[in-house]
């Protein structure tokens, strides 16, 4: 007697999960590099040449090491989100939240230096910031790693904030 019926084989799950971690991860990496398209801080731009900086500005290599450990946090906070079972409205919610603080992310990139507009970066990095608290209260709810791993990103945040703030008023 043949049974065509197969157990499932608990790599498929690992292979499944494994995918979703690094697809979560590389997206917000992505979103960083896309916006890192728009960011020229070095000498004969606009940033470095025009705008008076706060004296709390960080050196310009620092910005990219602390970006990619944020990204690859905000990462895997969203593979824990997206593990959850996403018919619940709270998960959905968490899930959507995260996102919308994303593309304000990346805006804030292109409003900024793209655009040259600190004042617009400031009403972006604002709202940014919202939804990230946003973000980690809903997912607090969730999975709270998932929430903790996003406290590292709105402290750097705060701090972005106010440097562009300190822009806007020095210039």
């Amino acid at each position: 007697m043949s049974n065509n019926t197969s157990l499932p084989n608990p790599n498929d799950d690992k292979i499944k999960k494994g995918s979703l971690l690094a697809g979560s991860v590389l997206l917000c990496l992505i979103t960083g590099g896309l916006g890192s398209f728009f960011t020229r801080t070095g000498p004969g731009t606009w940033y470095a040449e025009e705008l008076i900086k706060p004296e709390l500005t960080p050196p310009g290599y620092l910005f990219g090491i602390v970006w990619t450990i944020l990204y690859i946090l905000m990462g895997i906070c969203l593979f824990l989100l997206l593990t959850k079972e996403l018919n619940l409205k709270e998960v959905r919610i968490a899930v959507a939240f995260f996102f919308v603080q994303l593309a304000l992310n990346l805006s804030w990139s292109y409003l900024f230096f793209g655009l040259e507009n600190p004042v617009a970066g400031l009403i972006c990095i604002i709202l940014l910031w919202i939804f990230i608290l946003a973000t980690i209260l809903a997912s607090y709810k969730i999975d709270r790693y998932a929430a903790y791993l996003l406290v590292p990103y709105i402290l750097w945040v705060t701090f972005a904030t106010f440097l562009n703030w300190q822009i806007v008023v020095l210039n």
